[in-house]
């Protein structure tokens, strides 16, 4: 199974932007734990959004 690099590179930009991580970083994380680090930005990014 591939990962489409669209995907890959749009959480490796959001993760990046938000964390500051360098790309090596981001890439050692096996796929699940990157996809849980998008989702707790989101979740962080939603409670800023409504004043939380």
């Amino acid at each position: 199974m591939t990962y489409a690099l669209p995907r890959l590179r749009e959480e490796i930009a959001y993760i990046a932007y938000h964390f500051h991580w360098r790309r090596e970083e981001i890439l050692d994380l096996a796929h699940g734990e990157r996809q849980q680090w998008v989702a707790e930005i989101a979740r962080i990014n939603t409670r800023m959004n409504e004043g939380g």
